[in-house]
């Protein structure tokens, strides 16, 4: 499936997101905000170190660190739902008949330590203690 007919069955939020974090990942964003930062370092002396002009950074940097947790989550949900998708094709087609496999993303974090201790025994590269 092409780029543009994906796109289509997307919704905006998932669109929005996509394009956001891929934009946002590129070095040239990160060395635009570090030249915001030295940006407004320097107008500290002239501005006497106000509280204003301190406020000014806080709240930007809030409101953008916000705003990315979202952006940042929703992309994690949907790569980790992408993930699971094509390594359940993946186990079917090796017709792995292990259930528990097919719902681990489910379990708890002791009953997932369980599970690799119990493959890693059976399997013979390394202690099943």
């Amino acid at each position: 499936m092409d780029k543009g007919k994906r796109e289509e069955h997307q919704d905006f939020f998932t669109r929005f997101t996509s394009r956001t974090a891929k934009v946002l990942g590129h070095a040239w964003v990160f060395a635009g905000a570090v030249a915001v930062l030295v940006l407004w370092a320097g107008t500290g002396p002239f501005l006497g170190f106000s509280d204003t002009w301190q406020l000014v950074i806080n709240t930007g940097t809030t409101i953008v660190t916000f705003l990315m947790v979202f952006i940042i989550q929703n992309t994690q949900n949907r790569d980790s739902a992408a993930m699971h998708l094509k390594i359940d094709a993946v186990m079917r087609e090796l017709q792995i008949t292990n259930s528990k496999l097919y719902s681990a993303e489910e379990e708890g974090e002791k009953e997932l330590e369980e599970q690799r201790r119990r493959m890693e025994g059976q399997d013979g590269t390394g202690p099943a203690s």
